[in-house]
């Protein structure tokens, strides 16, 4: 039986005022291919998964703005970045076991600029989708609790996204 996974899809929010992306010019990813891609990344990683009837994930793409202000809260860092997770799995939640049985499974958010995006797609010439399918499947494997604090381990990880983005049709050759 095919795992069951809930994706929450946020769109960009200016500073100013929450203003939604114009789907058919900047979201050239569909929420329904968004579902299709973590359901089958989620298949690929079930050893990694605790075992739930089902799992959620928040999906939110962005700009550098927010992603400056999120980086400099959560991690210190004063700049934008490309792609930030906030794994769930890493706090200690109170479960019983009725509830890991029947509720899903929150794995946490995943958060990805859409202008470092932008950026990474034309200095690695390929399509925004291809930078944001990268970015997204790095989010996930850290909220998985990959983690890649020195060469060996980013090799491992960058590994692990090139074999999930293959999953969903899209070939990267990072020449590792």
């Amino acid at each position: 039986m095919p795992l069951q996974v809930e994706l929450y899809l946020e769109d960009c929010v200016d500073d100013s005022s929450a203003i939604a992306i114009n789907i058919s010019d900047n979201y050239p990813i569909p929420g329904e291919t968004w579902e299709n891609w973590f359901q089958q990344w989620l298949e690929i990683l079930q050893e990694y998964l605790p075992t739930a009837p089902s799992y959620e994930i928040s999906l939110r793409l962005t700009n550098d703005t927010e992603m400056q202000t999120l980086n400099s809260q959560y991690r210190q860092q004063d700049k934008p970045t490309d792609v930030l997770a906030f794994a769930s799995l890493e706090a200690d939640l109170p479960q019983s076991e009725k509830m890991l049985a029947s509720m899903p499974l929150y794995l946490g958010d995943v958060v990805v600029s859409i202008d470092t995006a932008q950026r990474q797609a034309q200095q690695q010439e390929h399509s925004l989708s291809t930078e944001l399918a990268w970015l997204t499947a790095h989010g996930l494997l850290h909220l998985l609790g990959w983690d890649h604090p020195d060469e060996e381990s980013l090799m491992e990880m960058l590994t692990q996204q090139v074999a999930l983005l293959k999953e969903i049709g899209i070939n990267i050759d990072l020449d590792l």
